[in-house]
């Protein structure tokens, strides 16, 4: 199936039926968001995996009780870093090289350029770029999802403090961001299985420079 078949065959189902997705599908969806590009090469989020029933259905209340958190096999929470330190900076760089095996003094000039560049700015504004990058591995997992005939709901419907506070994220240096449940559409129980996809005309949808 090509990634466009698979695209059109998903929606965000809003009624799932509780089976199991299997391990092996599950770990190409999470390599697909680990696999995301990310403003240079930073990775500046992390995808916590909830499978256990007591905790989803703790975080039930916090998601407004949008049922798929709870029916889902596997809850995806895509989590941000807070902020970009000098030490992640450097971290992410001193990973690179140990895995390529270059020169750190290789890129002394650039991390100094990110760091010089992101340090100083204030959280919020940080948090909003970092954010905005968990957004990509976001749609990264979902079209691996879709590829893999997984149903796949995105989420930010939820309280964000809550989440954080229920999972400790904050004492992690995280923030979550957006959720997606993963599992198999109840045909039966969901009103938006047999609706046809409906998106903007290519007409409207594409602006084109000639």
């Amino acid at each position: 199936m090509s990634l466009i078949e698979a695209l059109n065959w998903r929606y965000a189902t809003k009624k799932m039926n509780g089976q199991a997705v299997p391990q092996d599908k599950v770990d190409l969806i999470l390599e697909a968001a680990r696999l995301a590009p990310t403003c240079n090469g930073l990775q500046p989020f992390q995808v916590i995996v909830i499978t256990n029933p007591a905790l989803k259905q703790t975080l039930l209340a916090a998601s407004y009780n949008q049922s798929q958190v709870v029916d889902s096999s596997h809850l995806l929470v895509f989590a941000a870093w807070d902020t970009y330190t000098e030490d992640r900076i450097n971290g992410v760089f001193a990973h690179a090289h140990n895995e390529r095996g270059t020169p750190p003094e290789s890129t002394t000039d650039y991390q100094k350029s990110l760091v010089d560049k992101y340090v100083p700015r204030e959280e919020e504004v940080n948090f909003s770029h970092t954010a905005r990058q968990s957004y990509i591995g976001l749609g990264m997992a979902l079209a691996e999802a879709a590829i893999q005939k997984v149903d796949a709901t995105p989420m930010e419907g939820f309280d964000n403090a809550k989440y954080d506070e229920i999972l400790g994220l904050r004492e992690k240096g995280l923030r979550s961001v957006a959720l997606m449940a993963l599992g198999y559409r109840d045909e039966t129980g969901d009103w938006l299985v047999n609706l046809k996809k409906v998106r903007q005309p290519k007409s409207e949808f594409i602006i084109e420079f000639k």
